[in-house]
């Protein structure tokens, strides 16, 4: 049995491993199957998450779908199979570019590293990252993590900015990592982690939507400022043409905004609750002027955000 769990482990490092080399291109793989492969998460609220029975929703599905839309009406093509691929943080960008995924709708961070293997639309989302806590806790600083427990979700890298920030230099503390977001702040929620550092709407809406939203708070510092963006592969130029195309109209049009009503500010399923975030200026200013920049161009506000 053992030499049998070893293949079945080489070939899958093999296939994550696999240039997207001689692919057709995504307008070529709709033209001649009528098919197209989203990559989504199950948790990510409310940019791409599962209701359940295979249903996907969110603010990034939605945009998606309208790239998705705009392709077939460039094929002339009266449908689309959209099949759904669950993602991860570790997984996403194997999964794009060995050809198993053609769009990425969940919430990946466009930085330099990640723009040399796959491409990015234009910025939908920008996040600032911050640290959730519970409320008795009397934390409201970085500086006050020292002895602590530290939760982010595997494949993120928002401790990493939290170590680079000047407030924690000389900080010991422990870091844990959550297998996805549910799971950090199921770590946080029943006192294994004293902070959960990750995207601050990602806090905002775990909290929302958790048992006792009152238990819980965004504390601290900005720890970074990162543009959250649609992806693709990285040879797949028609597909990004037509992505960010689409995405400039919306932005054009207003339907970015009204999405953001609809999934920031209105009841959202499953249990019909709001998060209540307002449009940042940051936001604003990407639809105004959209452009593709990694997070290295983007800095992180110089003073704490409000809570």
């Amino acid at each position: 049995m053992k030499p049998l769990k070893l293949t079945a482990v080489l070939v899958t490092a093999a296939l994550f491993a696999m240039p997207a080399l001689a692919q057709v291109s995504t307008l070529e793989k709709m033209r001649t199957t009528g098919k197209l492969t989203m990559g989504v998460r199950d948790g990510s609220v409310p940019l791409s998450y599962t209701l359940g029975d295979g249903k996907y929703v969110g603010f990034h599905i939605d945009i998606c779908q309208q790239i998705i839309n705009a392709a077939r009406r460039k094929l002339n093509l009266g449908m689309v199979e959209v099949g759904y691929q669950l993602v991860s943080s570790q997984n996403r960008i194997p999964l794009v570019q060995n050809g198993t995924v053609d769009l990425e709708c969940g919430s990946t961070t466009n930085n330099v590293a990640r723009q040399k293997d796959v491409a990015f639309a234009v910025t939908t989302y920008i996040e600032e990252v911050r640290m959730a806590v519970r409320a008795d806790s009397g934390i409201t600083s970085i500086s006050q993590l020292n002895g602590k427990t530290v939760v982010t979700t595997t494949g993120t890298t928002s401790v990493q900015h939290l170590r680079k920030h000047k407030r924690a230099a000389g900080l010991d503390f422990k870091e844990i990592q959550g297998k996805d977001h549910q799971d950090s702040f199921l770590l946080l929620e029943t006192g294994r982690a004293d902070a959960y550092v990750i995207d601050g709407a990602m806090l905002a809406s775990l909290i929302a939507t958790s048992k006792t939203p009152k238990n819980f708070a965004v504390v601290g510092e900005v720890l970074n400022v990162e543009p959250i963006a649609i992806m693709m592969r990285k040879d797949d130029t028609e597909l990004k043409k037509i992505a960010d195309e689409t995405i400039k109209s919306m932005a054009a049009s207003g339907a970015l905004r009204d999405l953001w009503t609809k999934w920031y500010l209105k009841p959202i399923p499953p249990k019909g609750v709001a998060i209540g975030l307002q449009t940042p200026e940051s936001i604003k200013a990407a639809w105004a002027k959209p452009n593709d920049k990694p997070m290295e161009d983007y800095q992180a506000a110089p003073v704490a955000a409000k809570p």
